[in-house]
């Protein structure tokens, strides 16, 4: 293992453009800890927010961004469970931009043999974020509608894979005729251009005025808002995130009116982890089976890390971006 390891750095000004591709000390784990060599590292919108500090999560600057990797376990330290030369991936609270990275050996998982190493990456988030929304925030059940916004993004795939797998029908919102072509491919039986028509009476005729089960929203705002009125009685709508960057304030006399539900969908390994590990569990048996697989987009080196935030925060991607570090064998 090398002594030193390239690392892109946030520093104390703000802003993907002061973001610094630099060499420091490849880092030794602690008790509890891996240190993974780097194969992949998918980006999330959680990114942007840490980089601005406008995340739930603030390390102190400078600060190695990047919360999703896989690749081969280097060195471990004490009361470990995985082992040196293991493919894993991981969620990492921050740091995955890195040739080598730490990574909690509890938020760990190998990865299965079939699975391309780098393309791995993009599982650990969106992926479990799907399952904890639509199995432990609510309990989809076989028959049930399922409305999925942002159809075409990290956690939007990953929604409509668990919710086919879980047997429901899947309608999906997305912003152009290219999401909506590769939402319906990873299996929304009907899709709408959220920029080009009205997703709520689309929703409302083929439901038959009834409106959907569930909702999964992650862009918030008027999306948010709207969301209320495609609701069917006592449904429910899971809040995970907000990529519009507006917090939508939800008129609750809807929810009153027709028995609903809103519900936020947040998981943590330091909250609830016999939650995340029946989470975790759920995620990979579907991913051992191909019925939830990563969805990359593109591949970027280490170099243009930058350049793919922007196009992240621009809406000009579909599933997710990963960073390529290597390839195995190398």
């Amino acid at each position: 293992m090398k002594e030193t390891t390239a690392a892109w750095r946030a520093p104390e000004a703000l802003g993907l453009n002061e973001l610094t591709l630099a060499s420091q000390a490849t880092p030794q784990p602690a008790a509890g800890e891996l240190v993974v060599e780097v194969h992949g590292a998918a980006l999330n919108f959680s990114d942007l927010l840490m980089i601005n500090n406008e995340y739930q999560v603030r390390p102190d600057r400078p600060f190695t961004p990047g919360q999703e990797l896989s690749g081969i376990v280097m060195a471990t330290g004490t009361d470990c469970t995985h082992t040196v030369g293991e493919r894993v991936v991981s969620k990492v609270l921050w740091g995955a931009f890195a040739e080598h990275a730490i990574a909690r050996d509890d938020m760990a998982m190998t990865v299965p043999e079939s699975c391309d190493l780098v393309d791995a990456a993009a599982m650990p988030v969106a992926a479990t974020t799907a399952v904890v929304a639509l199995t432990e925030s609510t309990q989809v059940q076989a028959g049930e509608t399922v409305l999925v916004h942002a159809g075409a993004g990290g956690v939007g795939l990953a929604s409509v894979q668990v919710a086919r797998a879980l047997g429901a029908t899947v309608i999906a919102t997305a912003g152009s005729p290219e999401k909506c072509t590769i939402a319906a491919k990873w299996g929304a039986q009907h899709v709408i251009n959220y920029r080009k028509d009205d997703f709520v009476p689309f929703v409302k005729a083929l439901t038959d005025g009834a409106g959907v089960d569930v909702i999964v929203d992650s862009v918030g705002g008027e999306i948010g808002v709207q969301s209320l009125r495609c609701l069917a009685w006592q449904g429910r709508l899971l809040i995970v995130g907000f990529a519009s960057g507006e917090i939508q304030n939800l008129p609750s006399n809807r929810l009153l009116l027709k028995g609903a539900s809103a519900i936020g969908v947040y998981w943590s390994h330091d909250v609830d982890l016999p939650m995340v590990r029946r989470a975790e569990k759920r995620m990979r048996k579907l991913w051992e089976d191909g019925l939830v697989q990563p969805v990359v987009d593109r591949r970027q080196s280490l170099k243009a890390v930058p350049q793919a935030l922007k196009d992240l925060a621009g809406r000009r991607t579909l599933g997710k971006v990963v960073v390529a570090l290597r390839s195995e064998g190398e």
